[in-house]
């Protein structure tokens, strides 16, 4: 039996690490990748003792994007193949950005095509001096479709306009100033600051970084209406009065760690 595409792991912390595992094809997107990393952050999602979910690449890459045979094969599918294949692309992005726990990304290396789709939609994206982003897609005559909802989401029309005609190479700099990615690190320093962040992750309850998460989803479509308004206050209502957030509240004023809380 082949090696696993996909490596996961979680600590006793609650972190699930989920590694790309094809550093000889640079980690290279194929219908095999996309399927055990779907089935990867589904179960993720459904493991209790799951807190935080940190998507990594082996080797020197993060992901070059489409492996080049997979894109031979999808060249001669019918047009209802391909339109089911790309809906299996667009599950896993749905797959990551609906998991309701905090996802943190970590980018070194080349982020080509579809591993932008996985940058944009995690929650947190680190990057290291070195990284190098394109949406390469018009170069082959095609379009980022399926991953085009989160990269329009992060980088706003006026540069997903850009990028997505231009597949120019965009260097880490200009990654940090546009939001694709949060941070900018050393090459060395990649895994140093994705611990200081899980660590900061860990400190919070679990139910209430689920509600902000699907909060600013919510909240994210336009007017602010008196749906909006009512929807907040259900909300806090909600995790003002639950288990987590009655043992948070009264933690801080009995001035000690939540029981929820991961310090060690």
């Amino acid at each position: 039996m082949s090696e696993s595409a996909i490596i996961s792991s979680t600590d006793s912390r609650g972190v699930t690490r989920i590694t790309l595992n094809r550093p000889d094809k640079r980690n290279a997107f194929d219908d095999r990748i996309i399927n055990e990393l779907t089935g990867a952050l589904q179960a993720a999602g459904s493991n209790p003792d799951c807190r935080v979910v940190v998507l990594a690449g082996e080797g020197k890459h993060f992901s070059a994007g489409a492996d080049l045979n997979y894109m031979k094969r999808t060249a001669q599918l019918s047009q209802q193949e391909n339109i089911d294949d790309a809906r299996r692309l667009a599950e896993l992005m749905q797959t990551l950005d609906r998991l309701d726990r905090p996802t943190l990304c970590l980018v070194q290396g080349a982020a080509y095509g579809g591993a932008l789709g996985l940058i944009c939609a995690a929650d947190i994206a680190i990057g290291t001096d070195s990284s190098q982003f394109c949406l390469s897609e018009a170069r082959l005559g095609i379009t980022p479709a399926a991953i085009g909802p989160y990269v329009v989401r992060t980088l706003g029309q006026r540069h997903a306009r850009r990028y997505f005609q231009s597949a120019e190479v965009i260097h880490s700099g200009r990654a940090l100033d546009l939001g694709l990615i949060h941070e900018r690190v050393a090459d060395d320093e990649l895994d140093t600051k994705a611990d200081e962040i899980i660590t900061a992750l860990l400190r919070n309850g679990p139910v209430a970084m689920a509600a902000g998460k699907a909060l600013v989803t919510e909240v994210s479509g336009g007017a602010i209406s008196d749906d909006i308004i009512q929807y907040t206050a259900d909300v806090i209502a909600c995790l003002r009065t639950g288990e987590e957030g009655q043992e948070g509240l009264a933690a801080f004023f009995e001035k000690r760690t939540p029981d929820w809380a991961v310090t060690s």
